[in-house]
């Protein structure tokens, strides 16, 4: 036990250390995990034995549970409403088609069976919203005419027919299907599925507006049992419980709810984690010894389906809605491309393995494994490259827009100033200040009364002047406390004969319960609690 302890210790250090090289030289992070899985996999350099495919295809269930949910929770519909029938037939119809397109190739250009290739084609038929979601945001790749929202809604939205696909080629391979079963089959799976995660979603908000007195560790938990129960529900009856857990996070992302920020980061969190467990089993489930023998249909399908089934699927639906809205070749050409498989490749082609013979069920899925690497290590890198080599890009839309924890005002900050009687502004218009560029006064309190402020407001002694500008966010900048003891060498000093630029800038000083901010002849007394300003070394040089 404790030598396994050591080994998820040591598992988890090394994913923190290539989360970092893997940001630093612009490779997507989940690549890493998939290595680092391969390390540690049967035939790696420190070999864990593991070949449990059905306990890998449990976890895997209930990770995409999460983060099906979470596509759904973090798509700010105000804005993702727009796009929203354009991704809605790329999720459906261009899955359909992309499938098609695959099993078309497998059979005429690799020899597959009809049933082989279409099983292929609906394994990897959707894109990963979690891959995508991943780049965008840490790239804050701004892109133009709604694409980014169109890109995260459809990505979002699409697994569950994969999902479905996937369960009808395994049941016409199995020979256990008919027409009429399969078409019960999916209206089961569609109408069940959206009607269980409407339910679920309007309830959980319903009970969640009246927990009011819970805190906010508290309300996760309940969203995440929500997740849990949105997927497990409908699956009981054969509806989709992806489509489920993905409706039911929609409505509860966009309903009006308390601590929705914290809870945005705390599934963005959890679905990162899922993440790398997904990728870290297929890393420990891949067999490098045997990629000699997939790799060149692996190669044949990637291509094949990255130069011409995804672009073919999204130009027939987008070309179809072209009449709604304006989208031109090199944003169907960035659409095409930013079409990542990851996750949800990985979690069918494990449940397909159950349903199918050996030698082909271990051909799919290491055939899938070499996809997903190929697509996250090609595609996932050359994303900012290739939209900014079709003018996609666009500095000023703001990427966060798409998510539900953006804040309209989240790069703003308010402040406040008193008003002394030896202050500068004492006694001036507002007009006459020369406030700095991105500075802006938005509100004066005077003698309890709030004063909305014009260029011909003159300020008064006693008056506090709320003040709005643009907030700062830099990992490298942050604030330490420092206590004053007895014998102190700050004890008696005044603040200007101290500050020097390598021990920071003193912000603010706690003294017996009162904060203020000091000057330069502030005098430090013991007790004193000094907040500093502080900037790692190698940004200071940097600066320097």
């Amino acid at each position: 036990m404790t030598l396994f302890l050591i080994l998820i210790g040591i598992v988890i250090l090394l994913c923190v250390w290539l989360n970092h090289i893997s940001a630093r030289i612009g490779v997507p992070t989940l690549l890493a995990f998939i290595v680092l899985g391969i390390i540690f996999g049967n035939n790696g350099l420190i070999p864990v034995h593991f070949d449990d495919y059905q306990a890998a295809a449990n976890v895997c269930t209930v990770a995409l549970i999460f983060i099906m949910f979470f596509g759904g929770f973090g798509t700010r519909w105000e804005t993702a409403r727009q796009v929203s029938v354009e991704a809605g037939l790329l999720a459906s119809a261009g899955v359909v088609l992309t499938a098609g397109f695959i099993g078309m190739f497998c059979h005429w250009a690799l020899g597959w069976s009809w049933t082989e290739g279409l099983l292929m084609g609906s394994v990897v038929g959707s894109t990963d919203a979690a891959s995508v979601f991943s780049i965008l945001r840490s790239r804050k790749l701004g892109l133009k005419n709604n694409t980014a929202p169109l890109l995260e809604v459809e990505s979002g939205s699409n697994d569950p027919f994969s999902y479905m696909l996937t369960m009808v080629m395994l049941a016409v391979y199995q020979g256990t299907a008919s027409a009429g079963s399969i078409c019960l089959m999916l209206l089961l799976q569609i109408f069940a599925g959206a009607l269980c995660g409407w339910l679920i979603g309007r309830g959980a908000v319903w009970v969640f507006s009246r927990m009011k007195h819970q805190s906010s560790d508290f309300l996760s938990l309940f969203v995440l049992g929500t997740a849990v129960l949105s997927y497990a529900l409908p699956d009981l009856i054969g509806g989709n419980g992806y489509l489920s857990a993905y409706l039911a996070g929609i409505i509860m992302g966009n309903a009006d709810l308390r601590c929705k920020r914290s809870l945005v980061a705390f599934f963005d969190g959890l679905t990162g984690l899922m993440q790398v467990l997904i990728f870290f089993l297929l890393g420990l489930l891949a067999r490098p010894a045997m990629m000699h023998k997939v790799i060149l249909p692996a190669l044949a399908i990637f291509a094949f389906m990255l130069l011409v089934a995804r672009p073919a699927a999204v130009n027939a639906v987008l070309t179809f809605c072209r009449r709604r809205k304006g989208y031109v070749l090199r944003q169907q050409c960035l659409i095409s491309f930013v079409g990542l498989r990851g996750a949800a490749s990985i979690v069918f082609a494990i449940m397909a393995m159950g349903g199918i013979p050996g030698e082909f069920a271990d051909r799919l899925f290491n055939i899938v494994f070499c996809i997903v690497l190929l697509s996250i290590s090609i595609q996932g890198t050359l994303i900012p490259l290739v939209a900014g080599k079709l003018d996609m890009t666009d500095e000023n839309e703001d990427v966060m827009k798409t998510f539900n924890d953006y804040n309209e005002n989240s790069g703003m900050q308010f402040g406040r100033i008193k008003i002394t009687d030896t202050s500068r502004w004492n006694g001036k218009l507002i007009s006459e200040l020369g406030l700095p560029e991105n500075i802006l006064i938005a509100l004066v309190l005077r003698d309890g009364q709030k004063i909305l402020p014009r260029g011909g407001t003159r300020l008064e002694a006693g008056d506090k002047v709320v003040v709005i500008t643009r907030s700062f966010d830099d990992e490298q900048t942050y604030l330490e406390e420092h206590t004053i003891r007895p014998g102190s060498s700050w004890n008696g000093r005044m603040l200007k004969d101290y500050e020097h630029p390598e021990k920071g800038i003193v912000v603010m000083v706690r003294r017996g319960g009162r904060d203020f901010i000091p000057n330069g002849n502030t005098e430090i007394q013991v007790g004193d609690v000094l907040v500093i300003c502080q900037t790692e070394p190698e940004q200071a040089d940097m600066k320097g």
